[in-house]
Formats: structure tokens, sequence, C-alpha cells
């Protein structure tokens, strides 16, 4: 299963989200640092679930790194995340 899966599986699971796009950014910093060459170390991250709703951009945020765990996030050099929730 590809990174781009992986995020998405671990995200849809646990936040069910009515939107997301996992998008690979990572030809955009080829040759910067933190670009370990395999074209999958720089994310972005579209959410919308209601699961966010009441909390703060940290707690969002905090939410996410938790869904994907380690494993997931040692293979990301950058994550950028737009959370938003449907209420």
């Amino acid at each position: 299963m590809s990174l781009e899966q992986q995020i998405s599986e671990a995200l849809k699971q646990s936040f069910a989200p009515s939107h997301l796009d996992v998008i690979n950014e990572s030809h955009l910093h080829a040759g910067h640092d933190g670009d370990d060459g395999s074209g999958e170390s720089h994310w972005k991250v579209v959410i919308v679930s209601d699961q966010f709703s009441g909390l703060t951009r940290i707690a969002k945020h905090r939410a996410v790194h938790a869904a994907l765990g380690k494993d997931i996030l040692n293979r990301i050099h950058a994550l950028s995340l737009d959370i938003q929730s449907d209420a």
C-alpha cells in the first residue's frame, strides 16, 4: 500500500470525513532540504469532518497526527493540514 493510501485510510478510519484530499507535493520540493528522493516526503491534507467541531486549531492538528501515528509520520518530512468541520 502506498503512503498516500496509508494516510487516506488512517484518516478515514479515525474521522469518517465528508471530504478528504491527500495530495503529494513532493515534486515541488525536489532537491530541497528534506527531500529524501522517495517522492513521498511532502504532503498536503484537506479534511472535513464533524468530529473536528469545537476543537481548537492545535487540537485538530494533534488529532490528525495521532490518527496517522508514528509509523506514517516518521516517513514524512512536511505535512500541511487544512482541517475543517462540517458544522
